[in-house]
């Protein structure tokens, strides 16, 4: 392996400023970084996603894990500082322009995903990849670092304040947990926020449950949370009375319900 020069010193030389549009926030603490891409496991021969690689800190991370890495990014002036690091890693980075949220990254069989997500589209992309009616997914684990408010969304347990329509997507057919928390110093720039890995595999997804019902169902409830379901779900035909066949109070508010139940009235009108 090419010895690879200090991370500011490539940030440095390829003028690569963080950019606030795009939702840009460094990391550069090799150490970190390397602790960030232990967290799936051994990855070494592995296929690995990576969105907005930025200048590579994380990339050369998930390189010398053994990774092959397929990395998006829409700044093209990253684009260079990657090339070298393609070359320091023969045959193992391969690089795609283009947003993340419109492009196929093309990658075959399983794969897991390791990203210091730009906060802008980060919840965006974590929908997206636990949603769909396949399942289990492509992805075989998830690394994401987000800001510690949104990390703890994902995690939380019901009847909390930070429980909603995320930790149900996230949790009734897959596993979250808080892997590591980072402090915002670590980044260049620091961000004003604190933020957090949240690492998640799939788990078994339970049966007669569409998707795109459940999707539907929680966006409904926690688009109005302060009100009773029986305010919520009104505009959702079968809503109420799967509610009452499955004796889970009308007056009760969305936080108070479990993904279990969720899950439950989503069968319901599933069927």
């Amino acid at each position: 392996m090419t010895p690879l020069p200090p991370l500011r010193e490539v940030i440095a030389r390829h003028g690569l400023s963080a950019s606030k549009a795009l939702g840009q926030n460094f990391l550069l603490d090799e150490q970190l970084l390397d602790r960030i891409a232990a967290i799936p496991g051994s990855l070494g021969g592995k296929q690995v996603l990576e969105i907005g690689p930025g200048p590579g800190g994380l990339t050369r991370a998930l390189l010398r894990a053994g990774a092959h890495v397929t990395a998006i990014e829409m700044d093209r002036r990253c684009l260079p500082a990657l090339a070298e690091l393609g070359e320091a890693f023969p045959g193992q980075l391969r690089v795609l322009e283009g947003d993340a949220l419109k492009r196929d990254h093309g990658i075959e069989g399983p794969f897991h995903i390791v990203a210091n997500l730009p906060y802008n589209v980060g919840t965006a992309l974590l929908v997206g990849w636990l949603g769909g009616e396949s399942w289990p997914p492509q992805w075989a684990s998830l690394t994401l670092m987000f800001q510690e408010e949104v990390a703890r969304r994902i995690v939380a347990a019901p009847d909390t304040s930070a429980y909603g329509r995320l930790a149900v997507l996230a949790q009734w057919r897959a596993t979250p947990r808080l892997a590591l928390k980072v402090h915002r110093s670590a980044f260049t720039p620091p961000p004003k926020v604190m933020s957090a890995v949240v690492h998640i595999v799939p788990s078994a997804m339970p049966e007669g449950v569409s998707a795109r019902v459940l999707e539907r169902l929680t966006a409904a409830a926690f688009g109005q949370r302060r009100k009773m379901l029986r305010q919520s779900l009104k505009g959702i035909d079968g809503a109420l009375a799967a509610l009452d066949a499955r004796t889970i109070a009308s007056d009760r508010r969305a936080e108070t319900l479990s993904v279990a139940e969720f899950v439950a009235v989503a069968r319901a009108l599933t069927l």
